[in-house]
């Protein structure tokens, strides 16, 4: 096979840093169209947008905008490959003439030009779930929006729509799912809100049994705070046996669950659950809210790590982005029950109570940041 025409390449030109697989298809693929300009008819659904290379994607528009030549004149003369270099030069401006002929001499062989604009599109597919979930985890993570969780949603809806169309573009085949190793979730680290806010949840639920019995869409899962978490488990499980609630019927169920150690005494846990304020509807939304913009950060994580993987093929990606996407449905089926015009929020959010977290006997912060 011919050198590579990267050695021909001008400094001007848009270099690809990390040269991959698709940056030798769009030379092939443009070789085969500047020496065959009627192969551009064997070409579907591709256009500039879908090359990674700015030059590459400037060429490409000036093939599929000027007229094509008559085969008998082009092979005799070079006048459409001038005619292709001055339409691209402007947003190309270090593309030679010598580029076009390296191009062509690289082009391994013109007939497969649709195998090399399948590659082409197949690496545009693969940016575009990556720009996606970047773009999805970043608004997750961001706190300034003024709903984050209804962007993170509207995103998720985008992606989904975005799959549903990809998928009609490439065949399915064996093996659908990525082999890319998940990578771990990372871990939360709670702020003095987020722990104030699950320990109000769990002093005003003990104070409103009636009210736990109807959240059952906040789970152990959202806490961030493993001790949180179990217990809104024994609270949950008092309600849902039909027990009598309260600071020192919860202390015994945290006793059967080994929870009392000790950093966390008997009193401890009692002043922790004795200090209602507010709805604990209103505060367990906020807790769902919160695990629903870390899961989608985890979500958008993981199918970052999928586009990564050059080894995946968009159908691996697609079909792994969705199996990514229905763990974040599940959680905004939750969300929405909680966030029902029913909720206890319509009214507004009660007033925070001052400091619970440090209420007199509550155990060291230290002990409680570590997530599970």
């Amino acid at each position: 096979m011919p050198p590579t025409p990267d050695a021909f390449e001008d400094d001007g030109i848009d270099r690809v840093p990390a040269l991959k697989p698709v940056h030798y298809a769009e030379q092939a693929l443009l070789g085969a169209l500047l020496l065959e300009p009627t192969r551009l008819a064997d070409i579907e659904q591709l256009t500039a947008d879908h090359f990674e290379s700015r030059t590459h994607a400037a060429l490409f528009t000036g093939i599929a905008t000027l007229p094509a030549p008559d085969p008998a004149d082009h092979a005799k003369d070079t006048t459409w490959l001038n005619q292709v270099l001055d339409f691209a030069r402007p947003h190309a401006p270090g593309l030679t003439a010598s580029y076009l002929h390296a191009l062509i001499q690289f082009c391994p062989r013109s007939q497969h030009a649709a195998a090399y604009a399948r590659m082409i599109r197949a690496d545009y597919a693969r940016r575009l779930l990556r720009g996606h979930a970047v773009r999805l985890g970043l608004t997750a993570a961001n706190p300034g929006l003024p709903d984050p969780a209804a962007t993170v949603l509207v995103l998720a809806d985008d992606f989904s729509r975005l799959l549903d169309s990809l998928a009609g573009e490439f065949a399915p085949h064996p093996g659908s799912l990525p082999r890319t190793p998940i990578p771990s979730p990372a871990v939360r680290l709670a702020d003095d809100e987020e722990l104030d806010e699950e320990r109000l949840l769990l002093a005003s639920a003990t104070a409103s049994p009636t009210d736990v019995r109807q959240m059952r869409w906040l789970t152990a899962d959202d806490f961030v705070l493993p001790l949180h978490a179990a217990l809104w488990q024994s609270i949950t499980a008092l309600v849902h046996r039909g027990d009598m609630l309260d600071p020192v019927t919860v202390l015994g169920e945290a006793q059967h669950r080994g929870l009392l150690t000790e950093t966390l005494t008997p009193r401890d846990l009692m002043a922790l659950v004795s200090t209602p304020a507010g709805s604990p509807e209103h505060w367990g939304e906020q807790i769902l809210r919160r695990a629903l913009l870390a899961h989608a950060q985890t979500i958008a994580t993981r199918i970052t790590t999928y586009t990564d993987d050059l080894a995946n093929t968009p159908h691996q990606l697609i079909t792994g982005s969705r199996r990514a996407l229905a763990d974040l449905n599940t959680l905004r089926s939750r969300y929405r029950r909680a966030a029902a015009p029913t909720s206890t929020l319509a009214t507004g959010p009660p007033a925070r109570a001052a400091p619970l977290a440090r209420a007199a006997g509550h155990p060291p912060q230290t002990a409680l940041r570590t997530h599970r």
